[in-house]
């Protein structure tokens, strides 16, 4: 169905739905006419007419609108069923009245809170374009795809943090998970992505990068003031695609990755020892290794947040990511991959993840026209100053 087909039917079902408090009064009308009691009056049971106004509109009048015609059928059904005298009639319509009134305040409220929250909504999605920017499907010799879910309801944002650019020394990306939630977390996200915007460019060496985010966040929490950032740590994960295929990553306290290569089950590219997360260690202490690895054309790299792996069934059960990749992978581009892994995840969780979850893809497809001479060009181009990057943090 077209944007403009899906726009007419929803407004035709707006306005369909403002008859229905004049539906329910015909109905109490037509009830106190069949009842031949001389006894019983439905005169109070309008007061649904103004109650339904105020849930089926977004427009203050209508309510007032409402009670000004339930009154007048109130005083009609009064005198049909010689009840104008009787206080069960005062009260009725004193009941309209004021239902009425409270129907078009809570209409004003209600308007005040949809405007409000769509404004935050608004503000929610340009921080989410400035703090994580949406990534082209080429990065050089990489296409990407990223995926990112929030825990917080109608929240854009959240705690995880991701992000690949082009450097000299070849397609750098990193993705990580903020202890904690809130606004907290996602300015000490802030923090760390850009001091990797900025490292990325400038060391050489990708633990030397990690080391950069680990000075850029040690002096983010000092000069914070939220609650709980003495506590705050980061997880996270640096990799490094060069021109000639080689794979390098960094690994500070993060799920390990999983390359997924040809039909065979995912492999977890683990380092040679884990270190701690950053914030964690003093930054001068920070040193992990560096794992390499010698990309296929077509292999698949799959960096997450623990949002994904620590999604747990009716049973207890983890989301078994490592048995389900290559299934969801199968055939499918790299967006296609990730919007497969999310619906398994939902379905094996039952229900929303509790955690931030971000997930990004990175599949080895080399242009032709950079690889021999070409890679051998660029790399002489963009060979690093001496000394560039040193001192700075």
């Amino acid at each position: 169905m077209s944007p403009a087909a899906r726009f007419l039917r929803r407004t035709s079902w707006n306005r369909a739905i403002l008859v229905l408090p004049f539906i329910g009064i015909i109905l109490i009308v037509a009830l106190d006419g069949v009842s031949h009691s001389s006894t019983v009056t439905f005169e109070p049971a309008l007061t649904v007419g103004p109650a339904l106004a105020a849930v089926v509109s977004d427009r203050t009048w209508y309510p007032i609108l409402v009670g000004v015609v339930t009154s007048a059928v109130a005083f009609g059904l009064a005198a049909y069923d010689h009840t104008l005298t009787q206080s069960v009639h005062a009260a009725s319509i004193f009941a309209i009245i004021l239902i009425a009134l409270i129907g078009a305040a809570s209409v004003l409220l209600r308007n005040r809170q949809e405007q409000e929250l769509a404004d935050a909504r608004l503000v929610s999605e340009v921080a989410q374009r400035i703090l994580l920017r949406p990534l082209p499907d080429r990065i050089g010799p990489v296409r990407a795809a990223v995926h990112y879910a929030a825990a917080a309801a109608h929240a854009s944002i959240g705690g995880d943090l991701y992000e690949v650019v082009q450097t000299r020394y070849g397609v750098r990306a990193v993705i990580g998970d903020v202890r904690g939630k809130g606004l907290g977390a996602v300015e000490t996200a802030a923090a760390v992505l850009g001091a990797f915007r900025e490292a990325a460019h400038q060391e050489p060496a990708l633990d030397r990068v990690a080391a950069w985010l680990a000075h850029s966040l040690d002096r983010t929490l000092r000069e914070s003031d939220h609650e709980g950032m003495g506590e705050e740590f980061v997880t996270l994960i640096l990799v490094c695609v060069r021109p000639d295929g080689t794979v390098e990553s960094v690994n500070c306290g993060h799920p390990a990755p999983m390359l997924l290569r040809g039909g065979a089950q995912a492999r977890l590219l683990e380092p040679e020892y884990y270190v701690p997360p950053l914030g964690v260690l003093e930054p001068a202490e920070v040193c992990p290794p560096v794992l390499s690895v010698l990309f296929e054309d077509g292999d698949r790299l799959l960096l997450y947040t623990d949002g994904v792996v620590e999604a747990r069934d009716d049973g207890g059960v983890f989301y078994p990511l490592a048995d389900r990749l290559a299934l969801c992978a199968a055939g499918a581009e790299p967006a296609e991959v990730l919007e497969r892994v999310h619906d398994d995840v939902r379905r094996h969780a039952g229900r929303q993840v509790g955690d931030d979850a971000a997930m990004l893809l990175l599949q080895y497809e080399p242009n032709p026209l950079l690889t021999g001479p070409a890679v051998l060009s660029l790399q002489k181009v963009g060979r690093p100053r001496r000394g560039a990057g040193e001192g700075v943090r």
